[in-house]
């Protein structure tokens, strides 16, 4: 195997023309002797000549030192660059942000453009996922997770960014859909349309269900909020589930009913590892944040 930091006299040799001016030129101080050294023990791991001498201080490259050059050429000319932008944090960065489907629809386009206006440079990965574990921050897989997380633990940083509103949702010609009012104890005896069973928001959605002493006739279980919806709206049952628009969810043949009470809104929060890295993209992710 090559030995990088050979590559490195190779290049300046490669560059100027001779040793003598490789050694000039280098970023640090080298002696004449030590970039030759770096040649030739590269030349003898290769089992090849790289340069060629054609004067007494001037070499050039040989056909097989020229497809060498033409390879680490532009990561040496490029790396002082490199070095600025990152001196300089003027790099973009790159992130991963993991949230619900209904999060990512919702929340995350306004979100991501003012985003992209801080910091044209970043890459931006967005995942959709419902269960959002702070592991994924901690083994480096997300930068940020946008949710309702109501305890985090305390190496993990957090901050409120919008609200889920509470609604119950119904068929257009369904008997509730008349209602000014209504609770979840409306929805007794009726099919619950919910989220999928090993989904945390499932969890929650039966909890809310048993506490007002409500126990569905049956269940469907579904994997998205738009798919409880489109079951909805074909009259296969009913449903509860919070939505970031304070008007509700918007299909038509589906009437949303607002649940009232402070219980029912639930926070949305992004949440960060307190100690990760300096990252330009996760700086400016914090920064354009929606105000909750």
């Amino acid at each position: 195997m090559i030995q990088i930091s050979r590559l490195e006299g190779f290049f300046w040799v490669a560059r100027t023309g001779g040793y003598a001016r490789a050694a000039r030129a280098f970023p640090y101080p080298i002696s004449q002797p030590a970039v030759h050294q770096q040649v030739r023990k590269l030349e003898r791991e290769l089992e090849t000549p790289l340069f060629e001498r054609v004067a007494k201080d001037r070499v050039r490259l040989t056909p097989a030192g020229r497809h060498l050059f033409d390879f680490v050429a532009p990561f040496y000319e490029g790396l002082p660059a490199v070095e600025r932008s990152i001196r300089g944090a003027e790099h973009g960065g790159e992130i991963h942000i993991h949230a619900a489907s209904l999060l990512l629809r919702d929340l995350l386009p306004a979100w991501v453009k003012r985003l992209k206006r801080k910091c044209p440079q970043a890459e931006i990965h967005l995942r959709e996922a419902q269960e959002l574990d702070p592991a994924l921050l901690r083994r480096g897989e997300a930068d940020l997770l946008i949710s309702h997380m109501p305890d985090l633990p305390d190496d993990i940083a957090s901050r409120r960014v919008g609200t889920l509103h509470g609604y119950v949702v119904v068929p257009r010609g369904h008997r509730l859909a008349r209602r000014k009012r209504i609770s979840l104890r409306d929805l007794a005896g009726e099919t619950f349309i919910g989220y999928s069973p090993e989904l945390m928001i499932a969890r929650l959605q039966m909890h809310a269900l048993a506490e007002a002493g409500v126990e569905p006739a049956r269940t469907i279980s579904a994997g998205t909020a738009q798919t409880i919806l489109a079951f909805v709206e074909a009259g296969l049952g009913v449903s509860a589930f919070a939505t970031v628009d304070p008007a509700g969810p918007r299909r038509q043949g589906v009437v949303a009913l607002r649940l009232r009470g402070k219980r029912f809104d639930f926070p949305i929060h992004m949440a960060w590892r307190k100690h990760a890295p300096a990252n330009p993209a996760l700086e400016a992710a914090l920064a354009t944040a929606p105000a909750p």
